[in-house]
């Protein structure tokens, strides 16, 4: 049995953290078949998202204690991938989490290095390490500030609290809830919806959003105008618009791996 199971849907790739037993939490084993995968994925034309789930009940429980009590917590994290192989990887290609269940500590920070989340509606999300004298140092903090209320991210990391997928929801730190069954599913559809579209400008778009974030407003103009001049080096536009004259479906053609 392999702690991290693979699935192929069209041009979509299933990652499933298989320790069910242990709630899905983070071994050193975990993170490096994490990020061979992400290896593998990023060098494969065929492969254009990423869907990240858990199997059993839960989606992530963060850490493996076990791991950290006998002083390997530093083998958790990854020299390309940080934490879990991910977190703090610059992957070219969008990542959606299909949250089957409670996301916390190192497990929510999983799901926030994700592009999009899609959440089971009996999913919960937190950062409990100040409850026991820790910080959440895999990028939790940082990307709840940038993505919701100031306010809303202290109360979060300072009570160490969990949320419902319901209140993730009406954050914007959650695309859609659905019932548990469908959550992987409904994260293979919203790959799919994004799929019929350029590959390219998906993901110059993504990056744009996301290099936004973290620039002055003259710098983001000007990553603006990089980005765009380099999607119109690419064949993409003339295909988008010669098959919306033509009235048929583009045809789009795999970016450079």
């Amino acid at each position: 049995m392999s702690i991290l199971e693979r699935e192929r849907r069209g041009r979509v790739e299933i990652l499933r953290l298989n320790r069910p037993e242990a709630r899905n939490a983070m071994s050193p084993e975990l993170a490096l078949a994490i990020e061979a995968a992400l290896d593998d994925i990023e060098a494969d034309r065929d492969v254009w998202i990423v869907v990240l789930t858990g199997t059993g009940p839960i989606f992530c429980a963060g850490a493996d204690l076990k791991v950290v009590a006998a002083g390997r917590g530093i083998e958790i994290s990854t020299e390309r991938g940080g934490f879990g192989g991910m977190a703090s990887r610059d992957f070219p290609k969008p990542i959606i989490a299909a949250v089957n269940g409670p996301a916390l500590a190192g497990g929510f920070e999983l799901a926030l290095a994700c592009d999009l989340v899609v959440a089971a509606d009996n999913a919960s999300f937190g950062l409990p390490e100040a409850k026991r004298g820790l910080l959440a140092a895999a990028g939790g903090p940082i990307r709840l500030a940038q993505r919701i209320a100031l306010a809303t991210a202290l109360e979060m990391v300072m009570t160490g609290d969990q949320i419902p997928a319901a209140r993730a929801y009406e954050l914007g730190l959650v695309n859609r809830v659905v019932r548990a069954d469908k959550v992987v599913d409904e994260a293979v559809a919203l790959a799919e919806r994004i799929n019929e579209n350029s590959p390219t400008a998906v993901r110059m778009g993504r990056r744009l959003v996301k290099g936004t974030v973290v620039r002055t407003d003259a710098e983001a103009w000007e990553l603006n105008t990089e980005i765009t001049t380099e999607l119109f080096r690419s064949s993409d536009p003339i295909e988008g618009a010669t098959a919306f004259a033509e009235k048929r479906a583009p045809q789009w053609e795999p970016p450079p791996a």
